[in-house]
């Protein structure tokens, strides 16, 4: 019973300390809603109206609920919702509360809504007033107005129902609904069935309460006796109205459910695009029969249920062929790596069929060093997973070239920027030589990495970066600068993307900090600490993907070599030999090389240049600390061609012919060894020991 003549409300300045004289002269109460608060003020007059004295009331409208039956609630709270919604400025309904004493009384209220300039609804003030006489006038208006009450009720309870299942995602988020006690139950059913149609049989999804579930029924066929079975045969709803005919039509399954005494029964097939996806059935054990409103009801109901149902199968078929396009993309597996312990993890967003660009991969490169790599592609689409799968390949392809790690983000960007597409990425790319724990990092536009130690203190490491690739291409900004870490036995470098960072309401920065103090309180071993950090992502949620690497250095119990670190340089790469000179540097200084450092650089670029300048193809340079009597740090570079270098003169310029003179001079021992099709040209410095 809605009336629609409400007028705007002006309540006292002093209210409610002060009710309004005219509604208190008129027993009525007067009420204030604040919508962004949740709190719902009343007046002395609204106390008594609901028969409440003043310290049983908080403000809450939750604790009505002792006043207001849960039908009576769902109904008001429906039809002030639908008021809200359709754009209404008032709305009058009447509805019953149960006295102290346990009698009901029906009820008035009159709410004006007062909206911000969006339209969107931030305040209610109104009226309730004692409406019981003006309802009582005869036995046969209570009667149908009870009668009117009930079928609000049923479709009150359609209209709740319809609008959960409008939240529903999947088949199961359907199913809670329909077994939540805000659902179905409040038809009045003792029991609950559902099934779903699967290559011509009718496979048990719901079934309820506990302990009606009938042996045999979990999957059964379409043209059993059954009547799930035939409301989908024939598309059409059967009402049973009596045990007797219960049993007489389904000989089979009654002598199962005697037990649950049921006396009528409503079977409704689930139909979406005139064909069968299921069926539900309703068992009542307090009812004989349906009235034609109970069946329109009830049909009504059941078209709710198969739409959201149907809805729900099209997310999970979206959501498995987005995750498996995603994890085609992804490596299948990660290489076992001598050294090291490694852990991956990626975690969807929950967005259905929206996938993002976050990948991770490992690779394996010579020398006992390995290549990590953690980005992101812009975007939540099938584009983005597409061209992460190409970026993904490409800097692979480039990583096990030799390039160096700047190199390879230079010519990822490259590429990116290259193909027909609009978005970018960020990336960090760490180089690895697991036998001394340098760690090359380039980063583009990606969070910088953290380091745990292992007694569990962990911090973020600064990493200067550039560009985002695709965006350093395009601005002609392709210098991406080399920071070193140096990874000691049992610490872990960790890699991951901003959707394990990112937190509703907090920067970046703040994020970072989180992470850092998860991870320093996190179990030590790589795999247990990457669930961890998966679950709590989990557990905050969130419309962006997660994608996670770790890598524990591990110092094998074997004797090993102080450390070995490789650099290809190919001819005419300028790129490839700044990374060279960078990594020789980064080397000598991680290696403690003392006051020699200068000495082995210099020598290093020396045969670097020699064997790009006498040769037709690259170099390949190593470095090595080599351990025995005395501490000494061995510099090769192997070329293709099988010309031994010879000592020259220097010429009239004084500039050429000095190379192997240095050589000779700076070096304690250096030699020339033949590489099947080529050579290479050594030399070895004793340095200090390293403290």
């Amino acid at each position: 019973m809605v009336d629609r003549g409400a007028s705007a409300l002006s309540l006292p300045d002093d209210w409610p300390a002060h009710p309004d004289p005219i509604l208190a002269l008129n027993r009525m109460g007067s009420f204030d809603w604040d919508l962004d608060s949740g709190q719902f003020h009343m007046d002395a007059q609204a106390h008594e109206v609901f028969d409440l004295h003043p310290d049983e009331y908080d403000g809450n409208p939750a604790t009505l609920a002792i006043r207001v039956p849960p039908p009576e609630a769902y109904r008001l709270d429906g039809l002030v919702s639908k008021a809200m919604k359709d754009g209404s400025e008032n709305y009058g309904v009447y509805f019953r509360i149960r006295c102290r004493d346990g009698t009901l009384r029906w009820t008035h209220t009159q709410g004006y809504i007062r909206r911000d300039e969006t339209g969107r609804p931030r305040r209610i003030i109104g009226i309730v007033r004692d409406a019981t006489d003006e309802l009582a006038e005869s036995e046969e208006r209570r009667e149908q107005a009870a009668a009117d009450e009930a079928r609000r009720q049923q479709t009150s309870v359609v209209q709740l129902t319809t609008a959960a299942l409008a939240h529903a995602r999947t088949v199961q988020d359907v199913i809670d609904v329909l077994k939540d006690t805000h659902g179905i139950t409040h038809l009045g059913a003792t029991s609950l069935v559902m099934g779903l149609v699967e290559a011509g049989r009718i496979r048990l999804v719901a079934e309820g309460p506990a302990g009606s579930f009938v042996p045999g029924t979990m999957v059964t066929r379409i043209d059993e006796q059954y009547p799930m079975s035939e409301v989908v045969r024939t598309l059409s709803p059967r009402f049973i109205e009596s045990p007797e005919e219960f049993a007489k039509r389904y000989p089979v399954l009654w002598p199962h459910i005697t037990d649950l005494h049921i006396t009528s029964a409503a079977y409704m097939p689930l139909i979406a695009q005139a064909r069968p996806i299921g069926a539900i059935g309703l068992l009542y054990s307090d009812r004989r029969g349906f009235s034609t409103e109970d069946r329109n009801v009830l049909v009504a109901l059941g078209s709710s249920i198969a739409q959201s149902l149907q809805r729900a199968m099209f997310y999970e078929q979206e959501k498995d062929l987005a995750t498996g396009l995603q994890q085609a993309m992804l490596p299948r597996t990660i290489p076992s790596v001598p050294g090291a312990d490694v852990a991956v993890r990626y975690r969807s967003a929950s967005l259905g069929r929206d996938i993002g660009g976050d990948w991770y991969d490992l690779i394996p490169l010579p020398g006992g060093r390995v290549g990590a790599v953690i980005g992101d592609v812009q975007g939540h689409d099938t584009h983005a997973a597409a061209v992460m799968g190409q970026l993904r390949i490409v800097l692979r392809a480039y990583a096990a070239e030799g390039h160096t790690p700047a190199t390879v983000m230079a010519r990822a960007s490259v590429f990116l920027h290259e193909l027909d597409t609009d978005r970018f990425a960020t990336c960090l790319y760490a180089e690895a030589d697991l036998s001394t724990g340098v760690v090359q990092v380039v980063r583009a536009g990606h969070i910088d990495p953290l380091l745990r130690e292992p007694g569990g203190a962990c911090r973020r490491v600064p990493v200067e970066g550039g560009l985002p690739l695709g965006l350093s291409a395009e601005f002609g900004r392709l210098e991406y600068p080399v920071g070193t870490i140096e990874l000691d036995s049992d610490h872990t470098l960790l890699l991951c993307t901003d959707g394990l960072v990112e937190q509703p309401g907090a920067d970046l920065d703040d994020g970072m900090q989180t992470l850092t103090a998860l991870i320093a309180t996190g179990p030590n071993d790589v795999r247990d600490l990457a669930d961890r950090l998966i679950d709590v992502a989990e557990e905050r949620g969130g419309d962006d993907d997660v994608a996670l690497l770790l890598l524990r250095r591990r110092v094998l119990d074997a004797p090993q070599a102080g450390g070995r670190l490789q650099q290809h340089v190919a001819p005419g790469d300028p790129e490839a030999l700044t990374g060279a000179r960078h990594m020789i540097r980064a080397a000598v200084r991680a290696w403690s090389a003392g006051d020699r450092a200068d000495e082995i650089e210099l020598v290093a670029d020396e045969l670097i240049t020699n064997a790009l300048m006498h040769t037709e193809g690259s170099a390949v340079v190593t470095l090595r600390v080599l351990a025995g009597s005395d501490r000494r740090l061995r510099v090769e570079v192997e070329d293709s061609s099988s010309a031994l270098p010879r000592r020259r003169e220097a010429g009239e310029s004084g500039v050429s012919g000095r190379g192997l003179l240095l050589v000779d001079l700076l070096t304690d021992v250096w030699g020339v060894e033949a590489r099947g099709g080529g050579k290479a040209v050594w030399c070895e410095f004793v340095v200090p020991e390293r403290s």
